[in-house]
């Protein structure tokens, strides 16, 4: 037994180095073989030329922000606080993945969209088309955008989290709203809609585990210790959201809590 694991060893190795040997001679044939075409990069004169610098930064502005889209939408909206709702809910009537992520998530963006769509035409008629109609410059146009988001973002966001980075910051303490600068108001934001998603989740999960200690107690009184309890409270969860119409009270909390 000992003789025969040897000569596998053995044969392996052998294998080793005959293929390290190929390789060894075969690779400058390689090289000669699959040879790099050379690259010229060349600078235009014609590029110093302000007016095409511009429209080549400009450009350069434009991919950066829309690089940056999804993590705006996600972070400065409404979007956090409705997919941490739905998924808590999907968690508490134990159905899986159902609804599916996608509907999560599609639902989200379109119930975000409903609910920015004061923001953004205001950030389009005082901010976007007077730029692009050259009236305002680009910083004038960044100063509107900033300070309609601000708005809604200080409706939703609590003192106590602005106050929280304000002293992580060691900054001094904003006598007005518009003192508040973005980098202390948009973790005070997203923190903020943490905790109000989790509270609406905490008051979504009650009746749903309500409603499973009971089946769990009723199981347990029949002997049926072997019976898993969300098997038999599944189809009652389902019907008690059906009958209260629960897609509509959540969307429509959801909503109404950003007013």
């Amino acid at each position: 037994m000992y003789k025969r694991s040897e000569n596998k060893w053995k044969l392996c190795l052998i294998c080793i180095l005959i293929i390290s040997g190929i390789f060894f001679f075969a690779y400058p044939v390689w090289c000669q073989s699959l040879s790099i075409p050379p690259l010229n990069v060349t600078v235009d004169d014609s590029l110093n030329e302000s007016g095409k610098l511009a429209t080549l930064l400009q450009l350069l502005f434009a991919l950066t922000i829309l690089s940056l889209a999804p993590a705006i939408l996600i972070m400065l909206t409404s979007f956090t606080r409705i997919v941490v709702v739905l998924s808590l809910l999907r968690h508490a009537l134990g159905t899986q993945q159902m609804p599916a992520n996608q509907i999560i998530v599609g639902l989200s963006l379109f119930l975000t969209f409903f609910i920015m769509t004061p923001v953004w035409n205001k950030v389009n008629h005082q901010a976007l088309q007077p730029y692009i109609n050259e009236r305002i410059s680009a910083k004038e146009a960044f100063d509107e955008t900033s300070q309609a988001m601000k708005n809604f973002m200080l409706k939703q966001t609590r003192e106590k989290d602005i106050g929280l980075f304000v002293k992580i910051s060691r900054g001094e303490r904003p006598d007005t709203p518009d003192d508040i600068g973005l980098s202390v108001l948009i973790p005070s934001f997203i923190i903020s809609e943490l905790k109000t998603a989790f509270q609406i989740g905490f008051i979504i999960y009650l009746p749903f585990l309500i409603l499973d200690m009971v089946v769990a107690s009723v199981l347990l009184s029949m002997g049926m210790m072997m019976v898993p309890p969300v098997m038999i409270s599944l189809p009652f969860k389902l019907l008690l959201f059906v009958l209260a119409d629960g897609w509509y009270l959540i969307v429509g909390s959801l909503v109404s809590s950003f007013a």
